[in-house]
């Protein structure tokens, strides 16, 4: 796997100096308690990056629950964690896969290439007796120099284009589970049902109890899918889709982009069309 780190890479690799570990552990129901879970246990060497206070951005009338954080923020709060673009990152939560995916694709977004998923999360390392600590680690400040990559974010006008019938060209992939894709109920947004136009991959779907499945079985998972296409990958607020948007750079796809404000973002417009 080229994208994903095992725990016995990163426990030889632990006290390496050009080697960062982020902590992502959240919980959506209770919005303090991944960093309380920090502050109690964490990977040695771990700093803490939260969902909502530095991986999203502030919610307003557009852009979905996880808009887009403001870069110059992030990127400020990654110079304070000592990364540069030079540093390896390795991102973990407790295994769910989606928060350390999140970290993950935004690093990719601001041009970071040596940025990895710990496959099994904080889970799957307390598993393996690793160590583990409460001890809260200060870095030197680095200098960190984004290249955006713009091709990783789809646009507004690109989703439509696929839900007008405009754009064959395009697959766009819902992320959720499938009742929620079908419209039979909808237990967050105002509004129930997809996207149109949208197939329907589950994101959990490409993980086994915390760990990634491998690429050959990614691959046979979007099977029916023309690698030649452009993929776009959404959920609902562009928090369980970046696993997809992971398992689908893992099957060897090229042309993915993430539509970040996803079905929350989709439905605050009065225009949009609802299938």
């Amino acid at each position: 796997m080229n994208l994903i780190i095992d725990k016995e890479w990163l426990l030889n690799n632990l006290n390496e100096q050009n080697v960062r570990i982020v902590d992502c552990t959240f919980s959506l129901a209770d919005p303090q308690k991944g960093r309380q879970e920090y502050k109690n246990n964490h990977i040695p060497g771990a700093c803490y990056f939260d969902l909502n206070v530095d991986l999203s951005g502030e919610v307003a009338e557009h852009g979905g629950r996880h808009p887009m954080p403001d870069l110059d923020a992030l990127i400020h709060k990654l110079e304070l964690a000592g990364i540069d673009e030079n540093t390896t990152v390795i991102s973990y939560d407790q295994g769910e896969g989606a928060y350390a995916a999140r970290f993950w694709w935004l690093l990719q977004y601001l041009g970071h290439e040596k940025v990895f998923v710990l496959n099994g999360g904080f889970k799957g390392w307390r598993e393996g007796n690793y160590p583990v600590t409460s001890e809260v680690p200060t870095f030197n400040k680095t200098t960190f120099q984004p290249a955006i990559n713009h091709g990783l974010l789809a646009s507004m006008a690109e989703v439509k284009a696929v839900a007008d019938g405009q754009n064959s060209n395009i697959v766009l992939i819902d992320s959720r589970e499938e009742r929620r894709y079908l419209g039979l109920e909808e237990p967050i947004d105002k509004k129930a049902g997809r996207i149109p136009g949208a197939i329907n991959r589950p994101w959990f779907e490409g993980l086994n109890a915390g760990y990634y499945k491998p690429s050959e079985i990614q691959k046979q998972r979007f099977s029916e899918i023309n690698p030649e296409k452009e993929i776009i990958v959404y959920c609902g607020s562009g928090v369980t889709a970046a696993p997809n948007f992971l398992a689908l750079k893992e099957a060897g796809f090229e042309k993915v982009k993430l539509y970040l404000g996803s079905f929350s973002d989709w439905i605050s417009y009065q225009e949009n069309k609802i299938e």
